[in-house]
């Protein structure tokens, strides 16, 4: 859409960044940032906008989640979901864990525990223990680890109270997923609604787990492509924000990749490495490693990666909003190394 008619919409007292990058058509793909370890807990709503500083369980160990983060580098993403009236149990709290499980991947590793309220910071402890590989008790929490590996986890950002647009277009694509795919998919699906996991101004935006890949600007109608992945993968490269098992430019080729391949991408395990990178980020060359779990095939694809415009976007919704220039890239060359 032509910046005029962005223009015509914020006239319109339009509140909502995810609009305004939709309407200038801003490529999502890139944007799902990069991630190792994702923990994820229970909490019931509200969730106020500095959930994570006021609720009790995560204020009590917030300092050994800082020691993780800023001394040991741990790239690990902390989310909070909605207890369930179907899935969750009173008196206990959930918790997530997913790990990337070796150089070459093609989805998350996945513990989950269901614990007693009053264990739910002992649990994390030991998580965050064993990251930085320090003397811990997870053992002991093995009766409450629940063997849910072969479930699908579907979240989906609804946090109004970090940014309007989760809340206006999250939480009617949570709900249809909830109501519609959830229960007719014999216990292999579930949905959540999640707090703030970066992107408002993509919303509605997913994370689809264990794969762990991000979606946003989500329609009704895409729903089933992205549950049943059984129609043409062109049809969800616009709402495809990119696999956070890679960086940047590696996820616009990995993206590319998968539209010339198709479903079967997903089942090959990668990893993904820049060779050179123009210091504006205005190109990079990148490498792409792949293999089949069994090893019968393996190889590599090599990729360039160029500025080609930019579009004007909001980062947040506001009642004054601030445009900035974004970016935009595509893939200049794409080569099957070995």
């Amino acid at each position: 859409m032509p910046t005029e008619n962005v223009k015509e919409l914020l006239a319109r007292d339009c509140r909502f960044c995810s609009l305004v990058s939709k309407a200038n058509g801003e490529d999502l793909i890139g944007t799902a940032g990069t991630c190792e370890h994702w923990l994820i807990m229970e909490v019931p709503q509200p969730w106020p906008q500095e959930i994570f500083q006021k609720n009790p369980i995560i204020k009590s160990v917030i300092g050994l989640f800082q020691e993780l983060i800023f001394q040991h580098g741990v790239n690990l993403k902390p989310i909070l979901i909605a207890p369930d009236r179907e899935y969750s149990h009173p008196g206990f709290t959930r918790i997530f864990y997913y790990y990337r499980p070796a150089t070459l991947f093609s989805q998350f590793e996945k513990q989950e525990f269901v614990v007693p309220e009053s264990k739910a910071a002992d649990l994390l402890t030991a998580i965050f223990q064993q990251l930085i590989q320090q003397p811990n008790n997870l053992s002991q929490f093995q009766q409450y680890q629940q063997q849910t590996n072969d479930i699908r986890e579907l979240m989906v950002c609804t946090h109004a109270q970090v940014d309007l647009a989760c809340g206006r277009f999250g939480t009617p694509i949570y709900r249809q997923l909830r109501k519609e795919y959830a229960p007719v998919s014999n216990e292999k699906l579930r949905v959540w609604q999640t707090t703030h996991f970066g992107g408002h101004q993509f919303a509605p935006t997913l994370i689809d787990l264990p794969q762990g890949s991000l979606w946003g600007h989500l329609e009704p109608d895409v729903l089933d492509l992205l549950v049943q992945q059984n129609g043409s993968v062109f049809g969800l490269r616009q709402y495809y924000r990119g696999w956070t098992g890679l960086s940047k430019f590696e996820q616009i080729a990995e993206c590319e990749i998968w539209m010339q391949s198709g479903w079967n991408w997903l089942n090959y395990l990668k990893a993904g490495k820049v060779l050179a990178m123009e210091k504006d980020g205005n190109w990079a060359e990148v490498r792409i490693d792949f293999a089949l779990p069994d090893g019968s095939t393996s190889g590599a694809y090599e990729a360039t990666i160029e500025v080609c415009g930019e579009v004007m976007s909001a980062f947040n919704s506001a009642k004054e909003m601030e445009l900035e220039a974004v970016k935009q890239y595509r893939v200049s060359r794409l080569i099957k190394v070995e």
